[in-house]
């Protein structure tokens, strides 16, 4: 009898941080992972783009550090999950499609090393995994955000293998794009986020590395489900 009622007990729920350097596949990997586990994806890659394409929609210029923290109370991001694929909303319009646009990526990183705006979103951020059962994606998930994070995992990869994925990806989409300017922007964004002075990209000491050059989608996913089991203890 004991031991149908320890059946019945609810799974442990856990905090799973996902960082790395751009085009590594770290939201691919979240989406899979939020749904084998039915757990919650927080994208925020698409926080930090949503807050970017907010400015250039109002013609903020990023370098003006007043103007920019003047306008972060206005900016509320959420994410709902729908048969389409998990959408990011930006003050209660998707902007999934607008965020991923060339213009965004050019200015994405250069807005993420404003530390009025890594405090905003890591305030609401934190907010979003109080109740665990949530999966997280960026670059300083696991050191900054949620530094006690039951799983860490980061991942890498080649910078050609990166700007292949991310060519191929834009292709998909229909965005123009040449593969040297893809290149040229990941290298640029990978210098950026490693030398920032407010939480830059490093690996936490307590993650698991993972090199995804040579690995299939499926392996990977593998891999991170068994280390995600042993951490929920199923």
């Amino acid at each position: 009898m004991r031991l149908e009622k320890s059946k019945l007990l609810p799974l442990k729920k856990i905090i799973i941080a996902i960082d790395g350097f751009s085009s590594c596949g770290k939201s691919t990997l979240a989406r899979q992972l939020a749904a084998k586990l039915d757990y919650v994806f927080i994208d925020s890659g698409a926080m930090y783009r949503a807050v970017t394409l907010y400015l250039i929609q109002r013609g903020i210029d990023h370098r003006d550090a007043a103007a920019v923290e003047a306008v972060l109370p206005q900016i509320y991001i959420h994410f709902e999950r729908q048969a389409s694929g998990n959408l990011t909303f930006l003050n209660g319009e998707a902007v999934e499609q607008q965020i991923r646009q060339t213009q965004v990526s050019d200015l994405v990183s250069p807005v993420a090393t404003l530390s009025a705006v890594r405090r905003m979103l890591v305030q609401q951020q934190q907010k979003l995994g109080e109740s665990k059962g949530i999966i997280m994606d960026g670059r300083d998930i696991g050191t900054v955000v949620f530094p006690r994070a039951e799983l860490k995992i980061f991942l890498t990869a080649t910078t050609t293998t990166r700007a292949e994925r991310r060519y191929l990806e834009l292709q998909q989409k229909g965005t123009p794009a040449d593969i040297d300017w893809v290149r040229h922007n990941l290298e640029e964004r990978d210098r950026i986020d490693s030398t920032r002075a407010d939480s830059p990209l490093r690996q936490a000491s307590d993650a698991v590395v993972i090199d995804n050059t040579n690995l299939k989608p499926e392996e990977q996913l593998a891999m991170v489900m068994a280390l995600a089991r042993m951490r929920i203890g199923s």
